[in-house]
């Protein structure tokens, strides 16, 4: 029997939840005033609420789930993992199934003579490739070289210095006087985004140690797109220049764009990669800092010398995250994933465009791969129509969640053809509901 079928008649659920936890991007004196969802189990690409009510999990579980809950072959390398070590440490010692994901990676991602330092999670990632960055310039006795270039629109994490690579917004501003300045191009809206980029580049080399982006989709800002050209234009600066260049795939990897990596369709091959979310299918925290064999041989020097990255966490390549994104990595080419995530993201398009795009609440529907906003148009402020399209299909039976007014599509890799209408059709009721 499912906790769930036990708990059915109990209503304070939420109550208890309000008492004792405290929900990221999430106002708690409101939070049992907006409905919130109060997961038992799962079931495949469903969430199931402790009353039983079933969700279909548009959002991937905040863009983590990849292939769906309750995966069968992921579940079991988590067991077999248990029957050899759950933990051990990587500070100055390693580990069997670390090892084989390290090895099964760097086949894959799109760097020249990979290395990996493992974290917890996206923001992590980024920080390491911050820090990494400013570090690799320090130990050729380069010194000025401390700023970064960032884009209008970024996000790269909640850390202090993903805040400060970021554009901003979130509630963020009130850190403020934390952040560290950084060269800001326009975001991805801006017709002029990448030649100004390319300009700042050229101008500041002196003083950069890197520039960041986040390839083909900023999905924090309301899923803006560039073009593969583009990047690779940023790219050709960033060698010309001799400035090392970070691709944020935190939110991209792992198939989202219909590639394995975004930067795969831009043929871009950065100095760092960060990687987090969807690495171990959804189940386990996992992220990594990637670095290339150039940026890695400027670290290797004495031991306990100036030249050591002195940076790591505890959980830093834990044996069972290890083991399940290992599995998932091989799940993804034996399922024929990402023939999939075309596929379907062919049909979702196709679909928007023309039951929702054309509604008299949409602004603009921006799509690559399963990677999807819907932006409404509200006529005035504070209407919080996101907030309410939002609710109105969760009520519904499918769970999104809104980037202010930009509805987010980002539906497991394996969404079949029948949820795909299932999305599309409750998410245009919805709208037409609300924004009239």
């Amino acid at each position: 029997m499912h906790r769930s079928e036990e708990s059915a008649t109990d209503t304070g659920w939420v109550q208890r939840d309000a008492a004792v936890v405290w929900h990221g991007f999430t106002q708690m004196a409101t939070f049992d005033s907006n409905s919130p969802v109060i997961v038992d189990h799962a079931d495949g690409h469903y969430l199931v609420d402790v009353d039983g009510r079933r969700y279909l999990d548009a959002i991937s579980s905040l863009w983590v789930t990849t292939l769906g809950h309750n995966v069968s072959e992921l579940d079991n390398a988590v067991r077999a993992q248990l029957d050899l070590v759950a933990h051990t440490t990587l500070l100055g010692n390693g580990n069997r199934i670390v090892i084989e994901l390290s090895e099964a990676l760097a086949k894959v991602v799109p760097l020249d003579g990979p290395h990996f330092l493992y974290a917890s999670d996206g923001a992590s990632a980024v920080e390491q490739a911050l820090k990494i960055a400013f570090q690799f310039w320090t130990n050729q006795g380069i010194h000025g070289r401390h700023r970064y270039l960032a884009f209008g629109g970024a996000y790269h994490g909640d850390t202090v210095g993903g805040i400060s690579v970021g554009a901003g917004g979130f509630g963020t501003d009130i850190f403020d006087p934390l952040r560290f300045d950084v060269l800001r191009a326009p975001d991805f809206s801006d017709s002029r985004c990448f030649e100004i980029a390319t300009q700042l580049i050229e101008e500041n080399r002196d003083s950069l140690a890197a520039v960041i982006i986040e390839p083909l989709v900023q999905g924090a800002a309301g899923m803006q797109l560039c073009s593969p050209t583009d990047l690779a234009r940023l790219e050709a600066a960033c060698q010309a220049n001799n400035v090392l260049l970070i691709a944020d795939e935190v939110a991209v990897g792992f198939g989202r764009t219909g590639t394995l990596f975004a930067c795969e369709q831009a043929g871009l091959r950065p100095d760092l990669l960060c990687l987090g979310k969807g690495i171990t299918g959804g189940y386990l925290p996992m992220a990594a800092t990637v670095a290339n064999d150039r940026v890695y041989k400027e670290f290797l020097g004495a031991d306990l010398g100036e030249r050591t990255f002195y940076h790591g966490h505890s959980y830093s390549g834990n044996a069972l995250a290890a083991a399940v994104a290992l599995r998932h990595l091989s799940l993804i080419h034996e399922w024929k994933v990402l023939e999939n995530v075309v596929e379907r993201g062919v049909e979702l398009g196709e679909k928007l465009a023309a039951r929702v795009a054309t509604l008299p609440g949409v602004r603009a529907v921006r799509r690559c791969g399963l990677m999807t906003g819907v932006e409404l148009a509200p006529p005035s402020q504070g209407l919080r129509w996101g907030r309410k399209v939002t609710a109105a299909c969760v009520t519904r039976g499918v769970l999104i969640r809104p980037l202010g007014d930009v509805i987010v599509l980002m539906p497991p890799l394996t969404v079949t053809s029948s949820e795909i209408d299932t999305i599309v059709a409750t998410l245009a009721t919805a709208i037409s509901e609300v924004c009239t």
